[in-house]
């Protein structure tokens, strides 16, 4: 057997039951117009519908440039995305999970030559559009995009499948972390971008070279509220952690506001009034300054007002 040559880039794809999108997101990393070595390697954890047999054919057809990783039984994302990265080979590491999808061929050389001429910088992103599939609408990303640690920890302006990073720097932040060790992270991205940013410059090119799926049921995004602040809670732990052990600490109030107020907000829509409060007393608990902050009733006269509303409607 003919083992390819080492690539200067692996783009490391996690999938899971994703065979309405797999397609989609293989053919824009094998559409990359560069001159230079590019691989693919498909992460696959057993899926109950055809994704595996799609990752099979890819890998039958492209030899020299898509590789599998999969096991007899499903392992969970945070391992098969561990395991997946551990197989890619190439210098710098893209990430772009199964349902996302790159729509510029030249975003992977745009970014190869940005990092080749700045050795400090440790990962570099591209915009991303939103694409939601219930509506079938694309949405352009956030207007501000952030490269600082201490912006980042209140609000990651990052998408993943945007971004491209020194292999040997993801090692460290696996080998310095340890995410596994907190099965409380819904998600592996959020803490490793803000590790970077700590360790390495991080730079941004104001393009758009992406896109990421928003579908009604997913782990980051979700129908069910509660499931919406669980993983936005997440994201704040997160930060916390990160600021304690990275930072000075001196963002830990505005992080805990943070979390509070994308919460209360998220609740003044959604749920009674008594899980508002139940919700407002414990952040209040945690942190006694938020009770001078104006959100907590604000958004408690909000949701009070709009019952009333809803109720007086025929």
């Amino acid at each position: 057997m003919v083992i390819p040559a080492i690539p200067l880039v692996s783009v490391c794809m996690t999938t899971y039951n994703h065979e309405p999108y797999l397609r989609q997101a293989i053919d824009g990393v094998l559409a990359q117009e560069a001159p230079f070595g590019v691989e693919l390697v498909l992460g696959e954890d057993c899926s109950t519908d055809g994704t595996a047999a799609i990752c099979r054919e890819y890998a039958e057809r492209f030899p020299d440039r898509v590789r599998l990783v999969t096991s007899g039984s499903n392992v969970g994302w945070r391992a098969n995305y561990r395991r997946t990265f551990e197989a890619c080979r190439g210098k710098y590491v893209a990430y772009c999970d199964g349902d996302d999808w790159w729509d510029d061929p030249s975003k992977l050389r745009r970014q190869v030559e940005l990092m080749e001429d700045d050795p400090g910088c440790g990962m570099c992103f591209t915009r991303a559009r939103n694409y939601y599939q219930t509506s079938g609408t694309f949405t352009p990303d956030e207007e501000e995009h952030f490269t600082d640690f201490d912006r980042l920890l209140l609000r990651l302006t990052i998408c993943n499948c945007a971004t491209l990073a020194r292999r040997e720097l993801i090692a460290r932040y696996y080998d310095e972390v340890h995410p596994e060790r907190h099965p409380e992270w819904l998600t592996d991205d959020a803490p490793m971008w803000l590790w970077f940013a700590v360790n390495s410059r991080v730079r941004f090119i104001p393009l758009f070279t992406a896109v990421h799926r928003r579908l009604s049921v997913s782990v980051s995004h979700n129908t069910d509220y509660r499931k919406r602040i669980a993983f936005c809670d997440s994201l704040m732990d997160i930060s916390l952690w990160f600021d304690t052990h990275y930072g000075t600490g001196r963002n830990r109030f505005r992080i805990l506001r943070r979390r509070s107020s994308v919460a209360l907000w998220v609740l003044s829509f959604c749920g009674p009034v008594s899980e508002y409060l139940a919700r407002w007393r414990r952040d209040v608990a945690a942190a006694p300054r938020l009770l001078l902050c104006p959100e907590g009733a604000g958004l408690l006269v909000k949701k009070v007002l709009f019952r009333r509303e809803k109720t007086k409607k025929p």
